[in-house]
């Protein structure tokens, strides 16, 4: 669910306070590695 979260985040559909709470640490490390730590603020 992280990937998805974080493939919508970088395509402009979500924004990173539309994650979960409980899923936050996850996609904000899946968008770390795919080099955008920016999105996840």
């Amino acid at each position: 669910m992280a990937v998805i979260y974080a493939t919508l985040i970088i395509k402009g559909k979500k924004t990173f306070a539309d994650v979960p709470d409980k899923l936050k640490a996850q996609v904000k490390d899946v968008l770390e590695s795919l080099e955008c730590p920016e999105l996840a603020e």
